[in-house]
């Protein structure tokens, strides 16, 4: 006789897996959200036995490192690599916090990217917790139907994520390429990585849930013979 709520056996444990791999996804996902390691720029390195200013940003923040450059081989380099000791300073977009300054997002007129890619995530954050919730209702008794809506926020959530990591790898490349900037260098750096992951897991795992929470196909042309209600 089948399942009284609709799932066999093995059910259960796929959706849980799944679920787990999700968590993992939805991890690495706020974590390159607050985080401001998306991307790193540096100049071109002029004079030695000086400072040069390097940079990262994320989605919210910029931050401004002086590194004071002493190796004569770093001339025809960037100013870097951001690892090293200097004086550190970060300040929010001026978009979001009126009183904050900076400039390089706004000379350049990466405001729209910017807001952009930041409006995005948050999208993305939101899908990823709307499903979230959907999973967790589901686990009570008759409530798998809510699996399929789950399934469905978490491959949005992916999707919206690596729609805003194009975003800001437009706009890095955007700052590369004009002329009104001092920047010459840039790398993606871990924030940018946790973001593609999450991309990933999400996407994949989305698509899996879904595929769980469909109902089995007969697998012998029998099956769906015996299950037919009989004719009176």
């Amino acid at each position: 006789a089948p399942a009284p709520s609709g799932m066999d056996g093995s059910k259960p444990l796929k959706v849980r897996l799944t679920f787990s791999v999700i968590l993992v996804g939805i991890s690495l996902l706020f974590a390159a959200v607050v985080t401001d390691h998306w991307a790193v720029l540096s100049p071109k390195v002029e004079e030695y036995n000086a400072t040069c200013e390097a940079a990262h940003f994320g989605l919210w923040r910029l931050c401004i490192k002086r590194i004071y450059v002493q190796e004569q081989g770093a001339k025809d380099k960037g100013c870097g690599p951001i690892s090293l000791p200097g004086v550190h300073n970060c300040s929010y977009f001026k978009h979001f916090t009126p009183g904050e300054t900076s400039e390089i997002f706004e000379v350049t007129t990466q405001r729209e990217y910017s807001i952009s890619a930041a409006a995005i995530a948050i999208f993305s954050v939101g899908f990823a917790i709307i499903g979230t919730v959907c999973v967790l209702l589901s686990f009570g008794k008759k409530r798998d139907y809510l699996l399929k809506p789950a399934s469905m926020f978490y491959t949005f959530a992916g999707l919206c994520i690596i729609i805003s990591v194009e975003v800001m790898r437009q706009s890095v490349k955007r700052m590369i390429d004009s002329k009104e900037t001092v920047w010459i260098e840039y790398s993606y750096s871990w924030s940018f990585a946790c973001a593609c992951a999450s991309f990933v897991l999400l996407f994949v795992c989305g698509i899996a849930l879904l595929l769980i929470a469909l109902p089995r196909f007969p697998q012998n042309p029998w099956e769906t013979c015996m299950d037919a209600e009989p004719e009176n």
